[in-house]
């Protein structure tokens, strides 16, 4: 269905009229909660349980009684404002840079303000306004300055490099708006880039603001996303709670890790560089409980292209197994700079993926070159939708421009699923301490 967005840019409201289908991420009746923003449900820590059992489940007591709000700031495409969406929060507002990645948020949260430009340009009280709240109203604000500038990617990377100091406009806009939760996500890399002055500047600054601050690295994989993603959260509160991480729901003495083919099995085939030139639909049903779940009530596999490979690469890909890598391609067919590598070199270039084992990071380009990122069965490298459910995109979440741009999206997003834990562990902290000063007030009436 076509639904009508607002994009402000510099404060001028741009209307554009963008083809959205609702995601309501029901699989069966047992889903918890009601429409909470758009289309959302609250989801429970139970969903995407198992390989084989990912339906949210009852009971886990985190249902969201009242109005849970947040703002994404450098919100990308949303995969963090889709989790805390899941989680039953209200996302009034983000802003982005990039003008695709800021069209997908507003496309996929039509009830949100989507706010254009440079975070430089922003003011608290922009944001304010487009939320409709006052200082200190907002219950979380959340984001992730870009990690290029951190990323181990990147072998220049530092404080040097001037993205490296976007986390202090975070900071500036914490101090104008005093939400009552502050959660902010980067790569690994930010620890080590700098002698670690980022993560200093970070804690350090929250705390002069009145926040208690912690910080941890999550693996998306153990919360049922089917990728190996390492990530850093900064998570605090100014409400002298203390703060709660999300548990573990999958690995080992867990429930076993979600794989590359119970997130992509059931989606079509595609030929090297195929793009249908009309709407592609599911030809054949959920194999496992994740499909489902991601599908919901989406009817359209959008997103779903392959990119044109060159001759070569597909004479490449011929000689390269499932699980298999530049390792299996005869010498006289390699890149003449793999050529002069080593055996340990480049462990995940032109990598097929293993259908029973995890994804390797989705990366801002699904680049045969790059990494592991051929189909486990078919000579093409993956398509953005299949990136999108590695990532646990939910299939009705669409993505705005160019394919390559949107590649460029859905590597830059912080995984949902991983998202949606992390704004439960909120919502539990405040619930447990709430639940604790009842006891303590009925305690003290008995007395």
């Amino acid at each position: 269905m076509a639904l009508h967005t607002e994009v402000t840019m510099a404060a001028t409201p741009i209307s554009v009229s963008l083809p959205v289908e609702e995601h309501n991420l029901t699989t069966e009746p047992s889903v918890l909660g009601s429409a909470c923003n758009a289309s959302a449900g609250s989801l429970t820590d139970n969903e995407v349980a198992t390989a084989s059992s990912h339906l949210p489940g009852r009971g886990s007591g985190l249902a969201v009684e009242q109005r849970w709000t947040a703002i994404d700031l450098f919100c990308g495409a949303g995969g963090l404002s889709e989790g805390f969406r899941q989680a039953g929060f209200v996302i009034l507002a983000g802003n982005d840079i990039e003008p695709f990645a800021i069209e997908t948020f507003a496309k996929n949260h039509p009830g949100s303000k989507a706010l254009a430009g440079p975070v430089q340009n922003l003011s608290a009280l922009d944001l304010l306004r487009a939320a409709a709240l006052n200082k200190g109203d907002l219950d979380c604000l959340i984001g992730g300055p870009p990690c290029q500038a951190f990323s181990v990617y990147n072998h220049q990377r530092g404080m040097h490099d001037e993205r490296s100091g976007l986390f202090r406009e975070y900071l500036r806009i914490v101090d104008g708006l005093m939400p009552k939760w502050v959660v902010m996500e980067n790569v690994t890399g930010i620890t080590s880039a700098g002698d670690g002055q980022a993560v200093d500047h970070i804690v350090s600054g929250l705390g002069e603001l009145g926040y208690t601050v912690e910080m941890n690295t999550l693996r998306a994989e153990e919360y049922g996303v089917p990728q190996e993603r390492r990530r850093v959260f900064f998570i605090g509160n100014r409400l002298g709670l203390p703060v709660q991480w999300p548990k573990r729901t999958h690995g080992s003495g867990l429930v076993p890790f979600v794989t590359v083919w119970d997130a992509i099995e059931d989606l079509p085939r595609l030929g090297n560089g195929e793009v249908p030139d009309q709407p592609t639909y599911y030809d054949v049903s959920p194999s496992s409980d994740y499909q489902s779940y991601l599908r919901g009530n989406a009817t359209i596999v959008a997103n779903h292209e392959a990119p044109r490979l060159a001759p070569i690469n597909l004479q490449r890909m011929k000689y390269i197994p499932e699980g298999g890598s530049w390792r299996d391609v005869p010498f006289e067919l390699l890149p003449a700079g793999m050529k002069r590598a080593r055996r340990c070199d480049h462990t995940k270039r032109y990598g097929r993926l293993r259908k029973d084992g995890l994804s390797s990071t989705i990366l801002t380009k699904c680049d045969v070159h790059w990494g592991a990122f051929i189909h486990p069965e078919q000579d093409r490298a993956l398509s953005v939708r299949e990136a999108a459910r590695l990532q646990s995109f939910p299939d009705a979440f669409w993505f705005a421009g160019p394919r390559t741009e949107q590649y460029v999206q859905v590597g830059n997003a912080v995984p949902p699923l991983l998202a949606k834990h992390v704004g439960h562990a909120l919502v539990a902290a405040t619930s447990n301490e709430s639940e604790r000063t009842a006891r303590l007030e009925s305690c003290s009436r008995d007395v």
